[in-house]
């Protein structure tokens, strides 16, 4: 351990930001609010709605954001029973945050797809 180091000049995390990415930063959360921001959505939408995710994982998340008090579930009675989701009040307020961070992902982050397409063009290295 360095004896030199100030540990008072350690910069520390906001609490708000480390709570908020516990939640959102896992895989899918954010994709599942930004769906459900439009409006409500039944399972089967939000699984056609987000390409990849497996149905546990959407349950997991849908369950987690839940607990969190972002999202409502809703049963439908039926026939047939179907079950949809909503965001409750604080899940609508974080619209405006996700779109801040959709603009800021189109002008600072490469399209995937571009990354592919460059990636495929470039020569491919031979072993020496």
């Amino acid at each position: 351990m360095d004896e030199n180091h100030d540990s008072a000049a350690c910069k520390r995390v906001d609490d708000g930001i480390t709570r908020v990415f516990q939640l959102l930063g896992k895989r899918w959360s954010g994709p599942i609010v930004a769906v459900l921001v439009g409006q409500p959505a039944y399972f089967a939408d939000l699984r056609r709605a987000i390409p990849g995710i497996s149905e546990r994982m959407l349950s997991d998340r849908l369950a987690e954001l839940g607990a969190a008090g972002l999202v409502l579930r809703e049963v439908d009675e039926g026939p047939p029973l179907r079950v949809s989701y909503r965001l409750t009040e604080a899940g609508a307020a974080l619209e405006p945050a996700l779109r801040e961070l959709a603009q800021w992902a189109k002008a600072h982050l490469p399209d995937v797809s571009q990354c592919t397409e460059a990636a495929l063009d470039r020569p491919r290295r031979t072993p020496a």
